[in-house]
């Protein structure tokens, strides 16, 4: 690694502006992410799907939404490290707030499944960015603190589809599914205001002056260490989307399969998890402020989400109520996912940090592909229950050894660039 030249930090209001821009561009991102969840059988029903045939039809429209992801983590990471983290933060808002004002003038399918991977690619970019950006404004003793604020207050978007997507029936039936994608790109447009004020990072700067690549993203796999270190952090993050992808989204098979009856709402389900996810991204990010180790923080919330794994399959047939609770902790456990990001951000250098830190949790994301592929082949064979115990101790066990081969970051100096 070669030091680059020492950087003026820039002024506190910098930082909060940085810190406010991305924490509600990524509850927009959220919002948009699991808004398709909370409304995809009522939009296909309205575009004449015909119930038989919603499931398969919802696991396409998905995917397509997932591989736009992938594509776009690559696609935003490059350009963030190439073009600047700003160039990121209003392409990609652009993007998918475009794409959800098309989505509620859908008319067919294929409409519908475009909307989707052009939503998926711009929602790539979003988490990456701004936690780049944050993470170079601020100083490392206070960069653990802004990094918790994005994560933690934009989960909360999660929250509030859930709330308009009609998740709590009995409560709020919630708005019309093209209604609730207007709001989505109505919110995504309106933010674009505020980040007119953002300062790009003065880290960036000196980087685009050196005679250095920025953005290889093959420049990951070049290297040993490099590669070993990118490889862990994804390994860290995977518990948290066989969580959501497994436990959450398939809580009616598997709650089910665990007797009870009526079965849990998918969209509860979520509900409650990313309320609790709200709550655990804050406190995950305090406390690695307060025991002054990324690592340590990762290291009790993985433990968490084993505990409240085991619970969920021990205690979730009780009844509803407890079921709900336990998708409460869940969501709470999963809550390292802001010090996850944070640590992405703090393992490389200033000419790939956006590359990784945009392309690491969209990877995470996908890596729910085969995690439910695995899911429905182990189920076909046994039972629901059998095949989410299974899925479930694998990736825990990749989540460990991710996490063993990780270096500590906290207070990283993250002025340098990556060889």
């Amino acid at each position: 690694m070669s030091e680059a030249p020492s950087l003026t930090r820039p002024t506190s209001r910098a930082a909060a502006l940085a810190v406010l821009v991305a924490a509600l561009g990524y509850f927009v991102d959220i919002y948009d992410l699991i808004l398709f969840a909370m409304v995809r059988t009522r939009s296909l029903a309205d575009l004449g799907v015909a119930k038989a045939d919603q499931t398969s039809e919802g696991i396409f429209l998905l995917n397509m939404q997932m591989g736009g992801m992938l594509v776009g983590g690559i696609l935003w990471g490059v350009i963030g490290d190439k073009r600047g983290r700003l160039s990121v933060l209003f392409g990609s808002i652009t993007l998918y707030s475009l794409a959800n004002l098309a989505n509620g003038y859908c008319t067919s399918l294929d409409a519908y499944a475009a909307c989707r991977l052009i939503a998926g690619i711009g929602l790539a970019g979003e988490l990456g960015a701004g936690i780049t950006l944050v993470s170079e404004l601020m100083s490392p003793e206070r960069r653990g603190v802004g990094t918790t604020l994005v994560a933690g207050i934009g989960v909360f978007g999660g929250v509030v589809a859930g709330l308009i997507g009609g998740a709590l029936p009995s409560v709020w039936s919630g708005v019309d599914w093209r209604t609730a994608y207007y709001i989505g790109g109505g919110l995504g447009l309106a933010l674009l205001a505020l980040r007119v004020g953002l300062a790009e990072s003065g880290m960036f700067h000196t980087a685009a002056k050196a005679e250095r690549a920025r953005g290889n993203f093959f420049a990951l796999f070049t290297h040993r260490k490099r590669l070993g270190r990118y490889l862990a952090i994804i390994a860290v993050g995977i518990p948290v989307w066989f969580v959501i992808g497994i436990l959450f989204t398939f809580s009616n098979d598997i709650g089910g399969g665990l007797g009870l009856s009526p079965a849990p709402n998918p969209a509860t389900t979520l509900l409650f998890g990313y309320g609790g996810a709200g709550i655990g991204g804050l406190a995950a990010g305090f406390l690695s402020v307060w025991l002054r180790s990324r690592k340590k923080t990762l290291a009790i919330f993985l433990a968490a989400v084993g505990v409240v794994s085991t619970a969920y399959f021990l205690a979730g047939g009780a009844s509803l109520t407890t079921f709900y609770a336990i998708a409460f902790a869940g969501g709470m456990a999963t809550g390292y996912w802001a010090v996850f990001v944070s640590t992405s951000a703090e393992l490389f250098g200033t000419n790939l940090r956006a590359t990784v830190t945009t392309t690491v949790p969209n990877f995470v994301r996908g890596s729910l592909v085969p995690i439910a592929l695995g899911f429905k082949l182990i189920a076909a064979s046994s039972s629901y229950v059998s095949a989410a115990i299974a899925v479930g101790v694998f990736c825990l066990a990749l989540g460990v050894v991710g996490l063993v081969a990780l270096p500590e970051t906290y207070g990283a100096d993250l002025d340098y660039l990556e060889e």
